[in-house]
């Protein structure tokens, strides 16, 4: 199987996987919220915001390492012509994995120790509501096993067998369902502890079984190694994790402390704004954790392959390809934008409809949704140069800025919430991710020496978009009611794609030249 064909089939497979993993996680997340209630719902999103940093902590960037020490172990060959590792080379990527594991299972046992016996501390102390203290206790167990499992992961995406990655997502995914329901329903979801519990614990559960499934496949799929590496090598092997694990974690530390400090803040100064406690959590609890995961859902595709151009990039650049490394943030660049612009404008144009179709509970979703959605070409794109900024060598710097657009996060939220709400709140995510994008994007730009193309890669979208949008709506309103929101969403999509094609956005042999760049080399 050539690069190209390896690269699409796994990046569609990917992309697949995470539509369908996303399509059930919607789903579910509008079955626990109409079940726990939006109260109970923002109670979780503070839990998770504690478990965030104490998950930061327990990997300490070893997933990023581990797809890149791999990555370089296995050079240009790789996979390329065997399903397996060359035994030449498995012995020095054994030796690796031996090494991140200890990595992983030493700071995900720090972690997972001070957050069981600090979690009454936490959750009296710093998120006020005695309600959390449990469920940090649950939590920690899984930071071993989670810390463990992003190990394989990154071998998994270095080795490109992401597939392994998908399996473990879907049985993970499927096995989370069922425990938190059952859960629920041995708990009860009238008291908002026992449903945050519920949702907690069932998480809990699917992560470890995750774990586990990942080990069987990475021994399955293990080839025996021809010969170990020496006691110099493994040395320098060990220097190695440390050295590109390390930077980032402590970067990554500081990010997530600012993005912990922020999310406690907000149920604060909504407060402060004159909500009590309960409403409070339950308009953080909306737009955290009904809103966003929404407005996020379509980024599940261009998120599938933009993880897979770590290695790619990582490898042009060890084997100095500038053009195919032009060609990567070229095509990444439009299809990207052309993606997400289309998906802003359908977002945008039947928000309100959208609110009411899947959260028909919630009075204020689809407002929420309407003006976070303007946002989603900038989130769409940051979230691919971060991955090829990160396969040029600079993860450092994409750490720091994250941590600037953290700071200033923590500093606006605390200043604007008590003025304007939660009002304040989707303004600080406008500011600081047009920041965030802005730094980044001019970095890539710069180190790629590529020249943009503006019009044809913002103006052409955006003008198809506004016409495929505005012809729907005219025919709802003028010609036939059209069945529901879905069939407004995808005929607009039809129409998108059309516009697209006609005004020569979307040419099917360019896609496939274009994609020659990115999965061969010179």
């Amino acid at each position: 199987m050539n690069r190209l064909r390896r690269f699409i089939l796994n990046g569609l497979l990917m992309a697949i996987v995470a539509v369908i993993m996303r399509t059930v996680a919607v789903a579910f997340n509008v079955y626990i919220s109409n079940k726990i209630g939006a109260v109970a719902m923002g109670l979780f999103s503070l839990i998770s915001t504690v478990y965030g940093f104490a998950l930061t902590f327990a990997t300490s960037g070893i997933n990023l390492a581990t797809t890149r020490l791999v990555a370089g172990a296995l050079g240009d060959t790789g996979t390329e012509k065997s399903s397996r590792i060359p035994p030449d080379k498995q012995g020095k990527i054994n030796c690796i994995l031996r090494r991140c594991i200890c990595y992983s299972v030493i700071f995900g046992s720090i972690a997972s120790v001070v957050l069981f016996g600090f979690a009454e501390f936490i959750g009296i102390n710093i998120l006020r509501d005695q309600r959390t203290v449990l469920s940090l206790k649950v939590l920690s167990v899984t930071l071993v096993p989670i810390a463990a499992s992003s190990v394989l992961g990154g071998y998994f995406s270095a080795v490109r067998k992401v597939y392994k990655n998908a399996v473990t997502q879907i049985l993970g995914q499927a096995a989370k369902i069922y425990a938190c329901i059952a859960l629920i329903a041995l708990l009860g979801a009238n008291d908002t502890e026992s449903a945050c519990l519920a949702v907690v614990a069932g998480g809990a559960i699917a992560e470890l079984i995750s774990f586990a499934l990942g080990l069987i496949m990475y021994f399955l799929g293990r080839a025996k190694a021809k010969a170990e590496p020496d006691k110099i090598e493994k040395k320098q092997i060990t220097k190695s994790v440390i050295s590109n694990s390390l930077p980032l974690a402590l970067s990554a530390y500081m990010r997530s402390a600012l993005v912990t400090i922020e999310h406690i803040l907000i149920p604060r100064g909504l407060e402060k704004s004159g909500s009590s406690r309960d409403m409070s959590l339950a308009a953080y609890g909306t737009v955290g954790s009904m809103v966003f995961p929404l407005v996020l859902f379509p980024s599940a595709i261009t998120a599938s392959f933009a993880g897979l151009l770590i290695p790619e990039v990582a490898e042009s650049v060890a084997t100095g390809d500038e053009r195919r490394i032009k060609g990567i943030v070229c095509t990444v660049l439009e299809t990207v934008l052309i993606f997400s612009i289309g998906c802003a404008g359908v977002i945008m144009s039947f928000s309100l409809e959208l609110g009411k179709a899947v959260y028909p509970t919630s009075n204020t979703a689809g407002l929420y949704i309407l003006m976070i959605a303007p946002l989603i070409p900038v989130m769409y794109l940051d979230t691919a140069v971060d991955s090829m900024l990160k396969g040029l060598g600079e993860h450092v710097y994409t750490m720091w800025v994250n941590i600037a657009d953290a700071f200033i996060s923590v500093i606006l939220v605390a200043i604007l919430l008590p003025i304007m709400g939660i009002n304040g709140y989707i303004v600080t995510v406008y500011f600081t991710e047009l920041i965030n994008a802005t730094l980044s994007i001019t970095r890539l730009l710069t180190n790629s020496r590529v020249k943009t193309h503006v019009f044809l890669w913002v103006a052409r979208p955006l003008g198809c978009i506004v016409v495929a949008t505005k012809a729907v709506h005219l025919l709802i309103n003028n010609v036939t009611p059209l069945g529901g929101v879905w069939a407004h969403i995808a005929l607009s999509a039809v129409l998108y794609i059309l516009l697209m094609i006609i005004t020569g956005g979307i040419k099917p042999r360019v896609i496939v030249n274009s994609l020659r760049y990115i999965s061969t080399h010179k």
